[in-house]
């Protein structure tokens, strides 16, 4: 087994509590989906939001999930660079796998996608 790194990352509409968490559901969901994933395949998750985004902690959705709630959560604010993709949420999931980076499925969904069309297979 080798630890690896999933990246994903969302947009949504506005700066509220439900579009953050649903948001951030959805994300997780695809990259579960894309990956076979199980929480205890799960070493922990690095979650950032733009600096736009600060009506929810978007570690509560993931906490939600059957089976998460004692995988390592951490929420940050990204640096606000000019020109950045607004109301952005990203996930950096380090997972354990047999899987080779080739292999790993990054996911990245609505305007998030411009962000990484190479890796975009969402």
């Amino acid at each position: 087994m080798l630890n690896r790194g999933i990246r994903g990352a969302t947009t949504v509409l506005a700066n509220e509590e439900a579009d953050i968490l649903n948001g951030t559901e959805k994300l997780l969901e695809q990259i579960i989906a894309e990956n076979n994933l199980n929480a205890e395949d799960v070493t922990s998750v690095w979650i950032t939001v733009t600096p736009d985004l600060d009506a929810a902690f978007p570690a509560r959705a993931i906490r939600a999930f059957d089976g998460w709630d004692l995988v390592p959560l951490m929420c940050a604010t990204e640096i606000p660079v000019q020109g950045a993709l607004p109301k952005c949420i990203r996930l950096l999931l380090h997972v354990n796998t047999t899987k080779s980076q080739s292999e790993i499925n990054h996911v990245y969904l609505n305007e998030a996608r411009k962000l990484r069309p190479d890796l975009s297979k969402s």
